[in-house]
């Protein structure tokens, strides 16, 4: 009887879901506000950080922003002065962890309690697996990766204790789907989703629902940092409206932002659809970059 019991639960359960999910598709999403809010966004001197760092100051926001540019940084942080928001500048190699928590101590002493945390800061490198170096790939999992949890452990305490705040993973779409030539990148990227996953969970767990949770997954960006890319699926995205499918994504407490949003198809064909099947997807699709294939690694 418990088991049937359990079943019919699950059931209804199943059906409350739809109907939500069905009334949020038909409704419009309620936005909350990020006037006067304390957000600190990583690699903020470029690309997605930048752009995110201006919609923020777009809505009144107080803005800490971290990067290893000291150009970009500065560049940034006047655009957003423009805007009318009050702006602090840290320089931070997010590759440090020693960087990350001294800075974090100086924010928390001299600017106050961070309410929103966008771990933005990414590397890449486009290589085969032996032509990628050990440096590089060590690089790549500590900034796209260990960054995100010195960064999320030096300033989840208050919002613990408060049961308030947002935390952003800037991943990427290489974070669900595997891409030959990046290979150590997708590895640091599925580890920046599965740690939004687990985050995610251990907070509700933990019973802090004031505390709410986001992750970015684009496609290829335009920001130099890849040559040359091209796709079937649609066009190199830029940087300015990747940030805005953010900012929509926090303002209405998305869990997952995929851009473009027809990504989340894609994902769930590769559950439904045979080997063989997908194999032809991906020739389909002609995702291609220029990469550096057969030199060997050195140490």
């Amino acid at each position: 009887m418990r088991a049937l019991a359990e079943l019919l639960l699950f059931l209804a359960t199943l059906l409350y879901s739809y109907l939500e999910a069905l009334a949020k598709l038909l409704l419009p999403a309620r936005r909350k506000s990020v006037r006067g809010e304390l957000v600190l966004v990583t690699g903020a001197g470029h690309g997605v950080g930048r752009a995110a760092a201006l919609e923020f100051a777009k809505r009144g926001s107080r803005l800490v922003l971290w990067d290893i540019n000291k150009h970009g940084l500065e560049d940034t942080a006047a655009e957003c002065q423009r805007l009318g928001a009050p702006v602090q500048t840290f320089l931070v190699d997010c590759s440090k962890r020693e960087e990350i928590y001294s800075a974090a101590e100086k924010v928390k002493k001299d600017v106050g309690d961070v309410t929103i945390l966008v771990n933005n800061a990414g590397v890449i490198t486009a290589a085969d697996l032996l032509s990628t170096q050990d440096h590089q790939i060590e690089r790549m999992f500590e900034v796209n990766i260990l960054a995100h949890m010195w960064t999320t452990r030096a300033f989840l305490p208050t919002m613990m204790k408060n049961n308030y705040g947002h935390i952003v993973t800037v991943a990427s779409a290489a974070g669900h789907f595997g891409t030959s030539f990046m290979v150590a990148y997708c590895s640091s990227k599925f580890a920046a989703v599965g740690f939004h996953k687990a985050l995610t969970e251990e907070l509700s767990a933990l019973g802090k629902d004031g505390i709410k949770t986001t992750c970015l997954c684009p496609v290829f960006i335009n920001t130099g940092f890849v040559k040359n890319p091209s796709t079937r699926l649609g066009k190199i995205l830029e940087a300015e409206e990747v940030a805005e499918a953010l900012m929509e994504g926090i303002l209405t407490n998305q869990k997952m932002v995929f851009v473009p949003p027809h990504l989340s198809f894609a994902l769930l064909s590769e559950m439904l659809f045979p080997e063989r099947a997908l194999n032809v997807l991906k020739k389909l699709n002609e995702v291609k970059f220029d990469a550096i294939v057969g030199q060997r690694s050195t140490q």
